[in-house]
């Protein structure tokens, strides 16, 4: 098929978007490829055409494991094989995964960047037939990044598996300094760059200094209409923002990455089709999502990057039309903003206290636990181990930096099951235990393709069928597992500890003080960029495309800092006319205030009285009893 009938059959689309056609054939040719494609550019197209078009299998690299999922679910809604490589996967599933790459027809393996770490991913990708291997949100793997992830650096091993692959890297956002970066770091080789400017002529940039945040988040959803995104911090915001909208009499719904995959694609649905007007949201909302006519994004709190808000508030008006891009802010921020830095950026004495007390809460030997994934209730952890959870959380993430072990926030992971014997071993099974029988032909009735590949089970359902309790049904399945006649692996939507090496001795734990330093200078210059941003009365637009070193931009015109100087200006000008009308007046003959204002022809009533006062502030007419003259 050519790649229009591919775009076609697949995606229903008769035209590609801006920039998507040119990349695609870039990467066709053999180009090492970098793309810059605003928010709602359709990134993913441009590596899942050119995938489709050749032989062999896509290998994407990506840390948002939320959007891994959802993109694999679409594409086998479509018809086109695909799986994912996740945190909280067994090692039979990831190995069962990794077989259907090499044997079974699967277009694309999706897999988070610690993955490329095992032995097992390596050996198994050395025998695929990759034609591609596509990195999203390559900024990741420079350390002047905003969201730098010291697993993508292992990214450029793959070209050693597949030297002659062609590498492509997408972005939304990456300064100068950045884009030399993900080239060099992926080790490009004739290499070619497409970038679109980062000007959005129709968003309207608008900080408002306010303390009371929640009466503005109602009377920017009052004042504008049309569907919006308000980004805010925390999970439990994202439900008491939505709750408060609803109490007002505004339609909303919230959305964070530890909901259930059907829940979070029935609250994108309703949304998408403007049933939910407001959806409140962490940042792992947007990613992947298409719709053209949002009309405002607001960030309650402030983003921890020009980068991350960029991308954020660009997921407005993607329809050309105008919209909003609105940074509620006050001094609190700040102070906030300033508070958490200093938190971010544990000691390496606190990093290695961390490590071993994570190793003792699973009770984990020295030299074992490499490849295990386990749950983490960050909560229990800290509280029994007596710490803060902001400092342990990013103690975990320069542990991963290190490759000592990988941590995913919460994602949530289905139950999910596969048969580990035969047909005729099941059967035999069943006659030898009859009270096995009813229960084991409900599941058989109601999964298909248990017996060569893992499969999503609902135990609620089950339970249903089979009239059982829910939880008879989860200690039948354990059962059954101990007994080894399936492999049951229930739900968790809790965080995940993958340890890529084996549990460290004391001596033998390095921790790149060097890194942290870094991190922390880079951390702060991002921090700064953002204040200057939300407290310098500039074009709001200018400041966003300077920090992307688009350096001789026009004002927009149409930010608050624009509009503001138009109404002074406008101010000025209304001024400057009243005073000749009036003085002119004068030069004939005195008047009265009444008669010498409501003979004016210029401006309103108040604008002429208020102009009467400067002019006799400023010395420039007086009273002659009870008329005013030129003075």
């Amino acid at each position: 098929m050519t790649l229009q009938e591919i775009l076609k059959q697949y995606w229903n689309h008769d035209t590609f978007r801006p920039m998507q056609e040119e990349i695609i054939k870039s990467v066709l040719l053999g180009h090492d490829t970098l793309a810059l494609l605003p928010t709602g550019g359709g990134k993913s197209v441009c590596f899942q055409v050119p995938a489709l078009a050749k032989e062999g299998i896509c290998i994407v690299v990506s840390p948002l494991i939320a959007l891994m999922k959802d993109q694999v679910e679409n594409l086998r809604a479509k018809g086109i094989e695909a799986v994912s490589i996740v945190s909280g996967m067994s090692k039979r599933e990831i190995d069962m995964a990794l077989d259907s790459c090499i044997y079974g027809g699967v277009k694309f393996l999706y897999l988070s960047p610690e993955r490329l770490l095992s032995d097992l991913a390596r050996e198994r990708i050395k025998y695929m037939n990759v034609n591609l291997i596509a990195v999203d949100e390559a900024h990741c793997i420079s350390q002047w990044g905003y969201d730098f992830r010291p697993p993508y650096l292992h990214i450029a091993d793959l070209r050693e598996l597949h030297p002659d692959v062609p590498v492509l890297a997408l972005t939304a956002t990456a300064t100068a300094e950045v884009r030399e970066d993900i080239q060099q770091k992926l080790q490009f080789k004739n290499a070619v760059v497409f970038q679109k400017s980062f000007e959005r002529k129709n968003i309207s940039y608008v900080v408002q200094n306010t303390e009371d945040k929640l009466r503005k988040l109602i009377d920017i959803a009052k004042g504008v209409k049309g569907s919006g995104i308000v980004y805010v911090r925390t999970r439990k915001e994202t439900a008491e923002i939505a709750k408060f909208y609803t109490t007002n009499g505004i339609k909303a719904d919230y959305y964070h990455a530890g909901l259930e995959a059907a829940v979070r694609s029935r609250k994108q649905e309703s949304w998408k089709t403007n049933k939910t007007r407001i959806i409140v949201a962490t940042n792992a909302f947007g990613m992947g999502i298409d719709k053209p006519d949002v009309r405002f994004v607001i960030h309650k709190d402030m983003p921890d990057s020009l980068e991350a808000y960029y991308q954020e508030a660009g997921r407005a008006g993607r329809d050309e039309h105008k919209a909003y891009g609105v940074l509620l802010y006050n001094y609190a921020d700040r102070l906030r903003q300033e508070k958490k830095f200093e938190l971010s950026f544990p000691t390496v004495a606190e990093v290695k206290q961390v490590y071993h007390y994570l190793a003792n809460y699973y009770s984990l030997a020295y030299e074992a636990g490499e490849g295990t994934s386990m749950d983490l209730d960050l909560g229990d952890f800290c509280s029994r181990f007596k710490l803060d959870a902001i400092k342990t959380l990013n103690a975990l993430k320069f542990l991963e930096q290190d490759d000592y072990l990988s941590f995913n926030e919460s994602v949530f992971l289905p139950s999910r099951f596969r048969f580990e014997v035969g047909n005729e071993e099941l059967y035999n099974f069943q006659i030898q235990n009859p009270g096995w029988d009813p229960f084991i032909k409900t599941i058989l009735r109601s999964y298909g393709g248990a017996f060569d590949n893992f499969v999503n089970i609902r135990e609620f359902d089950l339970a249903r069928r089979s009239q059982m309790s829910a939880q008879q049904v989860i200690e039948g399945l354990k059962q059954l597992d101990e007994y080894h006649i399936l492999s049951y692996k229930q739900q968790t939507d809790k965080p995940q500890v993958t340890w890529l090496k084996p549990r460290q001795h004391n001596e033998s734990l390095y921790i790149n003080k060097k890194l942290i330093d870094d991190r922390k200078a880079t951390y702060r210059k991002k921090m700064e960029g953002v204040f200057a941003y939300a407290e310098t009365k500039r074009c709001r637009s200018q400041m966003l495309l300077y920090y992307f070193d688009e350096r001789n931009a026009d004002k927009c015109g149409v930010c608050d800092v624009c509009l503001e100087e138009k109404r002074q200006t406008s101010a000025a000008e209304i001024f400057d006319d009243i005073t000749n009308e009036l003085i002119e007046l004068l030069s004939t003959s005195s008047h009265d205030i009444a008669t010498l204002v409501t003979t004016a022809t210029i401006g309103t009533e108040k604008e002429r009285i208020d102009t009467v006062r400067q002019l006799l502030d400023a010395g420039k007419i007086k009273f002659a009893g009870e008329k005013l003259v030129i003075s």
